[in-house]
């Protein structure tokens, strides 16, 4: 089925979407592993990379792959974009993509919360390199706009931000950024391409990190950004390649199975997810819950309006001092695992004390930390939901939780 035109719901695009003409003889079952370091006479393409164009054949597995182009165009199809490119990991994308649209003297305007690994990016390596970076609260569009300058280049927002789940705007936001003439990269990780659609909502790019739920099943790391056919090509030429990141054939074929059951997986993890909130939200210990999809969270009106799948994440903050209750809960629990990382099968628990991360991560002082504390606590517990048997999941939170 390698007409795109043939196929236009999510489902049946993460089982078809770029798949060739059917063949008698050929397997019906996922692509095989192409696992080679390189395919063709070395006089097919030149040496440099510099030589690289479209139309070249693959020639060295870091430039490119059949096994690792099935699962970049089966990504662009799930978001509208007319290209993807893959990377090792969601880091390497997004530290990929700084890297390609920020040079010395350049701006980065970043949500002040957001995957850890990308805000220490930001506040301890970018600004060696003479690039600055603002970070502001990406719900707020007037700090939002407030923030752009006449250098500012990228302005990238996490939505919905881990660990507290708060929501950007991405339309409107897309309006500021290219209204301060910069490009506009969303990470949508958590809300996965069945969530929400950046690129329609203006976006520039849009990223992944592989490894959660579009793989699913925690056996292989990626990463993904998503875009306009003459970016995507510029990025591979440059960063993929210069930087070295490139996915492996064997983790890309780990998440194109991954991504044969997106669409099962994420209604099953918002039904889940949806019960889980509604116990949480009435247990006597528990301070606070935020999951987008209830209307419990304050920018619920605003998950409505941006995502089609709420997801499975959800998070919390005790009553009373978390890092207690977290010792707690990681001795007694037992359908549930005390660990880190999100979008897996089975359910995932992990604290997240609030100093911590303001102080290592986040940089956040001031009106800014008292913002997130109003959202946190002395901590979070990050909740991946997974796709255990309801009624296990609140039993087992129920002994834990005591």
């Amino acid at each position: 089925m390698n007409d795109q035109t043939s196929v236009s719901h999510d489902a049946t695009l993460t089982l078809h979407a770029g798949a060739g003409p059917r063949e008698i003889g050929l397997p019906a079952s996922s692509p095989p592993v192409m696992a080679t370091s390189f395919f063709t006479h070395p006089d097919a393409v030149g040496f440099s990379a510099n030589d690289l164009n479209e139309a070249a054949p693959h020639f060295y597995t870091r430039w490119s792959n059949p096994t690792l182009a099935l699962l970049e165009t089966r990504l662009a199809a799930l978001e509208g974009g007319e290209a993807a490119l893959s990377f090792t990991s969601g880091m390497a994308a997004i530290s990929a993509l700084f890297l390609d649209r920020l040079s010395s003297g350049d701006h980065l305007v970043l949500s002040n919360v957001c995957y850890a690994g990308v805000a220490e990016l930001a506040h301890d390596i970018l600004p060696k390199h003479g690039i600055a970076v603002t970070a502001v609260d990406a719900s707020n569009l007037e700090a939002v706009a407030a923030a752009m300058r006449s250098n500012t280049k990228l302005v990238h927002v996490e939505t919905p931000a881990n660990p507290i789940l708060r929501l950007s705007d991405i339309a409107a936001i897309a309006k500021i950024t290219h209204a301060g003439g910069a490009e506009l990269s969303v990470d949508a990780t958590i809300s996965t391409p069945l969530g929400t659609k950046p690129l329609a909502l203006g976006a520039d790019y849009v990223v992944h990190s592989l490894t959660k739920y579009i793989g699913g099943h925690g056996d292989a790391l990626g990463g993904a950004v998503i875009g306009r056919q003459e970016q995507i090509a510029a990025l591979r030429k440059g960063s993929l390649i210069h930087l070295g990141g490139s996915l492996s054939p064997f983790a890309a074929w780990l998440i194109l199975r991954g991504l044969e059951t997106l669409a099962p997986r994420m209604m099953m993890h918002e039904v889940n997810a949806r019960r889980i909130e509604a116990f949480l939200a009435d247990h006597p210990k528990v301070r606070s819950v935020f999951w987008p999809g209830s209307p419990r969270h304050p920018q619920h009106e605003l998950a409505q309006r941006q995502m089609r799948n709420f997801s499975g994440l959800l998070a919390f903050s005790a009553k009373e001092e978390g890092g207690a209750l977290a010792r707690q809960l990681a001795e007694q629990l037992r359908v549930v695992s005390y660990a880190v990382s999100l979008g897996k099968t089975k359910s995932l628990l992990f604290y997240i004390p609030t100093d911590d991360v303001l102080r290592s991560s986040f940089h956040l002082e001031g009106a800014e930390a008292r913002s997130y504390r109003d959202w946190a606590g002395d901590g979070v517990f990050r909740f991946s939901v997974g796709l255990e048997d309801p009624d296990d999941i609140i039993a087992d939170l129920e002994q834990a939780l005591g």
